[in-house]
Protein backbone atom coordinates (compact mmCIF):
# COMPACT_ATOMS: atom_id res chain seq x y z
CA UNK A 1 0.00 0.00 0.00
CA UNK A 2 1.58 3.54 -0.91
CA UNK A 3 1.45 6.43 1.22
CA UNK A 4 -1.17 7.95 -0.67
CA UNK A 5 -3.37 4.83 -0.05
CA UNK A 6 -2.77 4.08 3.63
CA UNK A 7 -3.88 8.44 3.77
CA UNK A 8 -6.74 6.99 1.96
CA UNK A 9 -8.04 3.89 3.64
CA UNK A 10 -7.55 5.98 7.27
CA UNK A 11 -10.35 8.51 6.24
CA UNK A 12 -12.36 5.28 4.83
CA UNK A 13 -12.19 3.80 7.92
CA UNK A 14 -13.27 7.00 10.08
CA UNK A 15 -16.02 7.62 7.52
CA UNK A 16 -17.64 4.41 8.70
CA UNK A 17 -17.16 5.31 12.47
CA UNK A 18 -21.07 5.46 13.96
CA UNK A 19 -22.10 8.92 14.94
CA UNK A 20 -21.66 8.83 18.59
CA UNK A 21 -18.97 5.96 18.38
CA UNK A 22 -15.00 6.65 18.89
CA UNK A 23 -11.75 5.16 18.29
CA UNK A 24 -8.43 5.29 19.07
CA UNK A 25 -5.62 6.69 16.60
CA UNK A 26 -4.03 3.15 17.70
CA UNK A 27 -7.17 1.01 16.63
CA UNK A 28 -7.28 2.46 13.67
CA UNK A 29 -3.85 1.83 12.88
CA UNK A 30 -4.18 -1.61 14.21
CA UNK A 31 -7.41 -2.32 12.20
CA UNK A 32 -5.79 -1.27 8.75
CA UNK A 33 -2.35 -2.82 9.54
CA UNK A 34 -2.43 -6.15 8.43
CA UNK A 35 -3.09 -5.13 5.08
CA UNK A 36 -1.51 -1.45 4.61
CA UNK A 37 2.02 -3.09 6.68
CA UNK A 38 1.70 0.28 9.26
CA UNK A 39 0.21 0.11 13.01
CA UNK A 40 1.44 3.87 14.21
CA UNK A 41 -1.11 5.76 16.13
CA UNK A 42 1.50 8.71 15.43
CA UNK A 43 1.03 8.07 11.78
CA UNK A 44 -2.95 8.09 12.36
CA UNK A 45 -2.85 11.49 13.94
CA UNK A 46 -0.52 13.08 11.40
CA UNK A 47 -3.14 11.92 8.87
CA UNK A 48 -6.11 13.48 10.40
CA UNK A 49 -4.36 16.55 11.29
CA UNK A 50 -3.36 16.87 7.70
CA UNK A 51 -6.28 15.61 6.13
CA UNK A 52 -9.32 14.77 8.38
CA UNK A 53 -10.99 17.87 7.57
CA UNK A 54 -13.44 15.97 5.39
CA UNK A 55 -14.13 13.28 7.91
CA UNK A 56 -15.62 12.67 11.50
CA UNK A 57 -12.15 13.77 12.68
CA UNK A 58 -14.53 14.58 15.90
CA UNK A 59 -14.85 10.40 16.65
CA UNK A 60 -10.85 9.43 16.48
CA UNK A 61 -9.43 10.07 19.97
CA UNK A 62 -6.39 8.69 22.54
CA UNK A 63 -6.74 5.23 24.12
CA UNK A 64 -7.62 7.36 27.11
CA UNK A 65 -10.44 9.43 25.18
CA UNK A 66 -8.77 12.66 25.82
CA UNK A 67 -10.59 15.06 22.66
CA UNK A 68 -8.59 15.85 19.45
CA UNK A 69 -5.32 18.36 21.26
CA UNK A 70 -6.28 22.13 19.79
CA UNK A 71 -10.34 21.12 19.07
CA UNK A 72 -11.31 19.79 22.18
CA UNK A 73 -14.48 22.91 22.63
CA UNK A 74 -15.35 21.86 19.15
CA UNK A 75 -15.12 17.52 19.10
CA UNK A 76 -17.17 17.53 22.10
CA UNK A 77 -20.08 19.77 20.98
CA UNK A 78 -20.28 17.41 18.06
CA UNK A 79 -20.12 14.04 20.45
CA UNK A 80 -22.33 15.24 22.90
CA UNK A 81 -24.92 16.26 19.75
CA UNK A 82 -24.53 12.46 18.72
CA UNK A 83 -24.94 11.24 22.11
CA UNK A 84 -21.77 9.77 22.69
CA UNK A 85 -20.78 9.14 26.38
CA UNK A 86 -18.41 12.09 27.60
CA UNK A 87 -16.50 11.42 30.92
CA UNK A 88 -14.79 14.13 32.36
CA UNK A 89 -12.71 15.79 29.90
CA UNK A 90 -12.82 13.47 27.34
CA UNK A 91 -15.07 10.29 25.88
CA UNK A 92 -15.59 7.29 27.64
CA UNK A 93 -13.86 5.02 25.67
CA UNK A 94 -15.07 2.11 27.25
CA UNK A 95 -18.74 2.85 26.31
CA UNK A 96 -18.04 4.55 23.15
CA UNK A 97 -15.42 2.19 21.15
CA UNK A 98 -16.05 0.95 17.92
CA UNK A 99 -14.44 -1.66 16.16
CA UNK A 100 -14.56 -2.20 11.93
CA UNK A 101 -16.10 -5.80 12.60
CA UNK A 102 -19.35 -4.20 14.51
CA UNK A 103 -20.34 -3.14 10.49
CA UNK A 104 -19.19 -6.78 9.22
Amino acid sequence: MTPDEYVEAVLDLVERIPPGRVMSYGAVADALAERSGRASARLVGAIMARHGGSVPWHRVVTASGRLPPGHEREARELLRAEGAPLRGAGVDVRAADWSPREGM
